[in-house]
């Protein structure tokens, strides 16, 4: 047989199987956006394979191979509404079977109108009242939606342990 024939098969398979992104759980980078007590949301899609479609979420993604969390956060965030964050604090990390998820605090600095909305039907400022009650209004949907799973886990999270110490990171 010439070159490249089984030996190349051989070594692709070889390359697969031990390729670290196969046997590491799914990560994902999220941001409670926050501007005076009021959080930054997302609409999410009403697209069939998507990840919970037609819910609010929190603007954020899947990591990209070499990515922290916060650098798939700084990217997503840039890339959903044209915004680059300052700070950015992670908030928790929750682990489930086959996902990690990242919680970013990030405070808003920009007003919201010069915020362009790339990715999503739409976006809004809700208060905790709002989030409380499982469903947020959409103006341009004109109709309220449900949480979606992500940004209920940050509410619980909230309710029960309260935003992270703005001090935290700067303490020796």
């Amino acid at each position: 047989m010439g070159k490249g024939g089984p030996p190349l098969l051989l070594n692709l398979t070889h390359c697969i199987c031990l390729h670290p992104i196969a046997s590491m759980s799914l990560q994902i980078a999220v941001a409670m956006i926050e501007r005076q007590g009021e959080w930054l949301l997302q609409l999410r899609d009403d697209i069939e394979g998507i990840v919970h479609p037609g819910t609010w979420g929190l603007f954020g993604g899947h990591l990209d191979p070499g990515e922290t969390p916060e650098q798939a956060l700084r990217r997503e965030v840039e890339e959903e509404i044209n915004w680059v964050a300052g700070e950015v604090r992670l908030w928790f990390s929750h682990q489930e079977p086959h996902r990690v998820l990242h919680v970013f605090h990030v405070q808003l600095t920009a007003p919201l109108e010069t915020l362009e909305l790339r990715e999503g039907q739409d976006m809004v400022l809700a208060d905790l009242d709002a989030l409380r009650s499982g469903a947020i209004w959409s103006p341009k949907r004109q109709e309220r939606r449900p949480l979606a799973p992500s940004l209920q886990l940050a509410l619980d999270h909230l309710e029960r342990q309260g935003l992270p110490d703005p001090l935290a990171s700067h303490r020796p």
